[in-house]
């Protein structure tokens, strides 16, 4: 009686075990090599290919392979040029700011705010440019390195970072 007790706790503890790193998934920074398997060196927004720029890009990979990663796009010459800044790859929901992206392609742009401490950002599907929703980057209070673009993976700050602003996150579950 007691083998058998102690067999059904110990057959509970280890299926609590296996299902507990299921519930939460790990994050964390994407190596460069990674990225570049991810982000395209050209990227299909509306009806072209615009090139990238990929030593800005960043981006969280989890366990299971799925990315949250961007680049800076480079317009010039194209029709997006001052519309989208950025091309975003979503491999897991994600809300940031008051926007949730599903998994897709998007590109994003910026514009700044008569005050100059936010920027408003509107996200669109990369395919045609449809406007997913906009919200506000704030100026990043702490010191903290000058980039581009860098996402920062959830245990850290959980935060997009556009240079001197930034957009926080939250992941959403599969």
């Amino acid at each position: 009686m007691r083998m058998r007790g102690a067999v059904l706790c110990a057959s509970i503890v280890a299926l609590l075990a296996f299902q507990a790193p299921a519930q939460r998934t790990a994050w964390r920074q994407a190596t460069a090599a990674e990225l570049a398997s991810v982000l395209p060196s050209r990227a299909p927004v509306e009806n072209e290919h615009i090139e990238t720029e990929m030593r800005t890009a960043s981006g969280i990979v989890d366990e299971r392979g799925h990315f949250i990663a961007g680049v800076v796009l480079i317009t010039a010459g194209y029709s997006a040029d001052g519309k989208y800044s950025h091309y975003l790859i979503v491999q897991a929901p994600v809300r940031i700011g008051d926007i949730l992206l599903k998994r897709g392609e998007y590109a994003f742009g910026w514009t700044r705010a008569e005050t100059g401490e936010t920027l408003s950002v509107h996200f669109n599907v990369a395919a045609t440019g449809a406007l997913v929703g906009t919200t506000d980057a704030h100026r990043i209070k702490d010191p903290t390195r000058l980039e581009s673009l860098h996402i920062w993976p959830p245990e850290e700050k959980a935060m997009i970072q556009i240079g001197r602003f930034g957009i926080p996150y939250k992941l959403g579950s599969d």
